[in-house]
């Protein structure tokens, strides 16, 4: 597993000096006897070791175990993983959190935004923290050789490129730093989305063909690479202002045609302890309970939708009690897309727990408001587990079933190079697998794939993305509970289509400006 050398990596290289902010973003000298330079001489099999921190960086959130961090951010809070599921999922439509943190409710309630909301600041610094550990590494790179270099070098630079993807995507610009401002101490200017999007899109082709295609469960191969690519263009008209189906068609196409990926034949298995064995999913953040612990990667998901008082959570793989933390639950903008969840024969209709809870969501800070989503769980599908604090299920960044999706969305949009036909039967594939009804072309339109999307894709990072792309997430069109802090929904406005610049980040840089309405 990539993760074996994690130790002795961390004790060695790649840990910033001083992050209190983690928007110093030419502040990555590390305070290290032997040099990153220095021991890829010596042993030049150390890559492995150092690309696992660097792979770990999206889920863990630190060195030393679920209490350390990277960042001088809090470490249970901060992790990249439950950042994109904070803003991703829980300011959109299906999931809601009750703890009312201060920060995280503004989240749950898509209400009173502001730049002062430590959550936006912890996405923001993991970026930052990220980025300029790939730019040490290019550097070093280029004056020793490892095995596989290119391919190594091409990995880097696609774990930068999904970083700034969440620069672009969340807060819409942000500070563009390579591995040609190493060294540089002088605050950089402020780089525009468009900036932003023409430099991970020109990464991304380049690497396209040096990268692997083939590589270790849970690191970056070409079809990775293309996937990335693929919804980058998918969203182009929002990041950009025009429309690139057609290209988001052409690589989508090549994940599904060259991948060499299969739907697992059971939903539930992709997301359950031992979905490693998954052949549907494309590129995975991995979690282990024992040597890869965090609150941040899917123990936040499975643990966050436990609560023992209403719930058998050993079924899910967790112990329960003080470790089951009953903060999450769907509303019904989720499982009220099944229709009667007790007559439905589609199997995701069946991943909600609904004994002790209400279908209505009156109150989003009472726990059996809302239907707890079990679709990921700690226990093992194939096999038996034992229930562990952390989990070891790992997150589904990518996996075909997104890509089926992808496919017919760029069709029904006028996206070039594929057929409705095709596009149909994608899916109805991922339909037959859950045992729900088929549709006919003339059923597949924008409406049906937004929702077909949230049955398939929701707590996957996604929502909040489609939502915007489809044109529901702002304004008052498309209401969901709590939307704008209201029971029943209410307006929210468009500036709410990026996050602001956190306060930290204004007072690091001053050549950064903030968005506008906040």
């Amino acid at each position: 597993l990539i993760f074996n050398c994690i130790i002795f990596f961390c004790l060695i290289v790649l840990l910033l000096s001083s992050l209190s902010s983690c928007t110093d973003d030419l502040n990555t000298e590390p305070r290290v006897e032997l040099s990153l330079e220095q021991l890829l001489q010596q042993d030049p099999n150390a890559i492995t070791g150092i690309m696992s921190k660097l792979y770990g960086s999206f889920a863990l959130s630190g060195p030393n175990g679920p209490e350390s961090s990277d960042i001088s951010d809090n470490p249970g809070e901060s992790p990249f993983l439950r950042g994109i599921i904070n803003l991703q999922e829980f300011t959109a439509d299906g999931m809601k959190n009750r703890w009312g943190d201060n920060g995280l409710d503004q989240l749950t309630t898509a209400s009173n935004w502001d730049e002062n909301n430590k959550f936006f600041r912890y996405l923001y610094n993991r970026v930052y923290y990220t980025v300029p550990q790939c730019n040490n590494l290019l550097v070093v790179l280029n004056n020793v050789d490892v095995p596989n270099k290119e391919s190594v070098i091409s990995e880097v630079r696609f774990l930068r490129s999904l970083a700034y993807y969440y620069m672009i995507d969340c807060f819409g610009k942000g500070v563009l730093v390579t591995e040609e401002n190493v060294g540089q101490s002088a605050p950089l200017p402020e780089a525009s989305r468009q900036q932003l999007f023409e430099f991970v899109e020109s990464e991304l082709l380049a690497i396209e063909n040096s990268i692997a295609t083939s590589n270790d469960y849970g690191r970056a191969n070409k079809a990775v690479v293309r996937m990335l690519l693929a919804k980058l263009y998918l969203n182009a008209e929002v990041y950009t202002g025009t429309a690139r189906y057609t290209e988001a068609l052409t690589y989508t196409k090549k994940v599904i045609d060259e991948g060499g990926y299969t739907l697992a034949t059971n939903f539930v298995s992709n997301f359950s302890g031992d979905n490693r064995t998954s052949p549907e999913i494309i590129y995975p953040l991995i979690a282990d309970a024992l040597v890869s612990q965090s609150y941040g990667n899917t123990t936040y998901i499975v643990n966050g939708s436990m609560n023992s008082a209403t719930m058998n959570t050993i079924a899910f793989g967790n112990p329960g009690g003080n470790d089951a933390w009953a903060g999450h639950r769907a509303t019904k903008a989720w499982y009220g897309l099944f229709g009667d969840l007790g007559t439905s024969t589609d199997d995701r209709a069946q991943l909600f727990w609904t004994s002790g809870h209400q279908y209505e969501m009156t109150d989003y800070r009472e726990w059996t408001n809302g239907y707890p989503s079990v679709k990921f769980r700690n226990s093992n599908y194939f096999s038996a587990s034992t229930p562990t604090v952390f989990s070891g299920t790992d997150f589904p960044l990518f996996r075909l079933a997104d890509a089926y999706l992808m496919y017919a969305e760029c069709v029904v949009r006028g996206g070039s190079g594929g057929t409705l036909n095709q596009a149909v039967d994608y899916v109805n594939a991922l339909r037959t697998r859950s045992n729900a009804t088929t549709i006919t072309p003339g059923q597949l339109t924008l409406d049906f794939i937004i929702d077909e999307r949230a049955r398939e894709l929701n707590l996957e990072g996604h929502r909040r993305s489609d939502l915007i792309r489809f044109g529901k997430f702002t304004g008052g069109s498309y209401l969901w509970p709590w939307k704008g802090n209201a029971q029943n929904g209410a307006a929210i406005p468009n500036t709410y289509k990026v996050f602001p610049i956190p306060l930290t980040a204004l007072q690091a840089n001053p050549n950064l400006t903030q968005n506008p309405g906040y």
